[in-house]
């Protein structure tokens, strides 16, 4: 495993709106993952504030993939380092240089936490496993058949969605797992390629990204009643929503389409009219609800790296460059 490197906390960029400033209190910081360069070790974390400062920690390792802020603390997924940083989280940014967890060569992925435990997804070991936050020890590992990468928790559960076979083909598996038990309570058959999951309610939300043999991308959503068990699913077909991010805005579901992001009708369909961004859809690399805004990470895969703050009406507050591949965004607030 290489050595994690730490830059100081550099300033990079300024907010030029002062809108955005009205929004928000001080003492806060927005994260964004950026991957980096698969193979290289020069994915990086940047930080944004309330005031449009921009501080960042370069070379964190190989594909930050993920970011969950708990109490104070940032933890963050470097999935081809097979590791798991934490962070104190502070006024002035991070506290460096963190606490290193090794993950064992299990190519982690996303992550939720509940209780003083982060549960996160493996490829590589196929399993969810749980990383006691008091001991930062691996408690316990939930296998599972195939290549799991989204999860969620709906206050008592976790929902995991089964992306890939073991064989890399699409799989179309969603897991209900206890988290009192760490057992598989249901699995049902959902849409292919479940990439994003959201709770509302009784229902169960998950973007669906799945490709053909020649490598293209067709888009749909699924939807579970935890209830009744019934499952929906709307195929959008190819080209039509470029992107994998379903989100809970109000009691309303918004996921990733043309660009931006759009509201879901009853029966799936994406209400066009509602759409929230209007980007280049293939730049479009994540999207995010962080309270009354939505962050839109921007890459043309080189040199063009970007997000974007935009409201709920429409109005594009700041943008600021970022590094390589802004893939995730957690939010902190002091008390």
């Amino acid at each position: 495993m290489k050595k994690l490197l730490f830059v100081l906390f550099v300033f990079c960029v300024s907010c030029e709106s002062d809108s955005l400033t009205e929004l928000v209190p001080k003492d806060q910081w927005t994260f964004v993952a950026c991957e980096g360069k698969f193979g290289a070790s020069n994915g990086s974390i940047y930080m944004i504030n309330a005031n449009g400062l921009v501080k960042k920690v370069e070379n964190v390792g190989d594909v930050v993939q993920s970011l969950e802020v708990y109490k104070n603390k940032l933890f963050v997924i470097v999935n081809n380092s097979h590791k798991i940083m934490a962070y104190d989280i502070t006024v002035d940014g991070l506290s460096l240089p963190g606490i290193e967890i090794s993950t064992e060569n299990s190519s982690p992925r996303e992550m939720k936490i509940l209780n003083d435990k982060l549960y996160f997804t493996n490829w590589n070991t196929s399993d969810i496993q749980i990383l006691n936050l008091i001991t930062y020890k691996i408690d316990n590992s939930i296998k599972v058949n195939g290549k799991p990468e989204s999860i969620e928790i709906d206050g008592q559960n976790l929902w995991v969605g089964i992306q890939m076979n073991d064989d890399y083909s699409d799989a179309n598996k969603l897991l209900k797992i206890s988290t009192a038990s760490d057992s598989i309570l249901e699995t049902h058959e959902i849409g292919k390629g479940p990439t994003s999951i959201t709770v509302q309610n009784n229902d169960v939300y998950i973007a669906n990204t799945y490709y053909d043999s020649n490598y293209n991308a067709f888009y749909g959503t699924s939807r579970l009643n935890k209830i009744d068990l019934e499952v929906d699913i709307n195929y959008y077909g190819s080209g039509v929503v470029c992107g994998g991010s379903v989100m809970n805005y109000q009691s309303e579901i918004l996921r990733s389409f043309e660009g931006g992001t759009a509201k879901l009708g009853k029966d799936l369909e994406i209400m066009a009219q509602t759409k929230i961004g209007s980007y280049e859809p293939s730049q479009v690399y994540a999207v995010e609800i962080i309270g009354e805004l939505v962050y839109f990470g921007l890459t043309n895969y080189t040199d063009f790296n970007q997000v974007k703050i935009v409201d709920f009406n429409n109005n594009e507050l700041a943008s600021y460059d970022v590094g390589l591949f802004p893939g995730d965004f957690a939010f902190w607030q002091s008390n």
